[in-house]
């Protein structure tokens, strides 16, 4: 008689108890978030009182540190991934059972991507659902008129240009800096603000380099905020001069802000507002930078007339910055972003990774 290779469906659920309540539990974190998402006061509470204080526990123990936890994290993960595919597919091999073997692991990793998930919501997930930036500071993102981009960005390029006077060159003309210095610096560039916006007050972690920087790059990043350790993570390979309003950004989402644009408008706030030189050239670059791609979209002449004004420094600049770029344009990029733009509007911002260019409504109405 051949006996049988495959378990019915009740045997395989009690063959695997363990991971079984595991799936259920995951599932149920995961059930109670989408009910409770809806619940501003619920969420508040969440976010404020829960999950800040505890990434920013998380930041503190991770900072006496010199090297970025999140990527080592990240490292360990991918040699994980890696030996575990090995392991799964040599138990698959020598099983007898293959049904049953093929049902375990297939349940395995489930329950670690429903892991993943869960406290990936729990930690940062709920943060869009919170009170954001603009609930607490009163300012609104409202549609903007012509002539008020116009005269924005402008501004911008004045100051810009302005500020340009302030910082250092190299040999080719282009700014350079000390990118330790920059990070170094970081952890007050916030200090500006907290008379108008007491709610940003707190201490900050100063942002770490990431070694694998070019790997960022592939994958069009240039920081990233990892709420399982608390540190804000900033690309090193990236062209120095927006190094500065890329740790202010990533600083803002320490601070339990998950809207990109608002993290933006931040980072230019805090940058040209501080006493650093490179943090003013960085945050008038940032804002110059979003409102000058608006309005090339609504009036090409007037943006090229705007440009023209700028002194050939920035335009070299602004050069290299679009040719850095332009070297790591293919499908890693494309398909990090499109994850990354599908994961934000998951989470209830329908803007996606488009609300990066939602920041030209906060800077107009701010500055107009």
């Amino acid at each position: 008689m051949k006996k049988r290779t495959d378990l019915p469906m009740k045997t395989l659920y009690h063959d695997n108890k363990g991971l079984h309540r595991w799936l259920f539990a995951c599932g149920a974190v995961l059930v109670l978030f989408y009910l409770f998402r809806g619940n501003r006061a619920a969420v508040n509470f969440w976010v404020y009182s829960v999950t800040l204080p505890f990434e920013q526990f998380l930041g503190r123990a991770c900072a006496a540190l010199p090297f970025s936890v999140a990527e080592l994290l990240y490292v360990l993960a991918a040699v994980t991934a890696v030996v575990l595919l090995v392991l799964m597919v040599r138990y698959l091999i020598k099983s007898r059972q293959k049904g049953r073997a093929a049902y375990r692991c297939a349940l395995f990793v489930l329950d670690l991507f429903l892991t993943v998930c869960a406290a990936f919501s729990l930690l940062w997930g709920a943060n869009y659902y919170a009170d954001d930036f603009c609930d607490r500071s009163g300012l609104s993102p409202e549609p903007v008129a012509y002539d008020d981009l116009v005269r924005v960005t402008q501004y911008f390029a004045d100051h810009l240009a302005e500020a340009s006077t302030h910082i250092a060159r190299d040999e080719n003309g282009l700014f350079t800096s000390d990118r330790q210095e920059i990070l170094d610096y970081a952890d007050t560039v916030y200090d500006c603000l907290y008379d108008k916006f007491p709610f940003l007050d707190m201490p900050d972690q100063k942002p770490k380099g990431i070694f694998f920087s070019k790997i960022m790059s592939a994958m069009n990043f240039t920081g990233f905020y990892f709420p399982f350790t608390g540190e804000s993570n900033v690309n090193m390979d990236s062209p120095a001069m927006l190094l500065a309003s890329t740790c202010a950004h990533e600083l803002s989402h320490q601070r339990g802000i998950s809207s990109e644009q608002q993290s933006n408008f931040l980072a230019v706030l805090a940058c040209t507002r501080c006493d650093d030189a490179n943090y003013n050239y960085a945050g008038w670059m940032l804002g110059y930078i979003h409102l000058g791609n608006a309005l090339y979209r609504v009036d090409p002449d007037a943006w090229q007339q705007i440009r023209d004004s700028l002194p050939d420094e920035i335009v070299l600049d602004l050069r290299y910055n679009s040719a850095y770029w332009a070297q790591y344009k293919g499908l890693t990029a494309t398909v990090t972003q499109s994850l990354n733009d599908k994961m934000i509007k998951s989470y209830g911002d329908e803007l996606g990774t488009q609300s990066y260019g939602a920041v030209v409504d906060l800077l107009v109405n701010y500055y107009a």
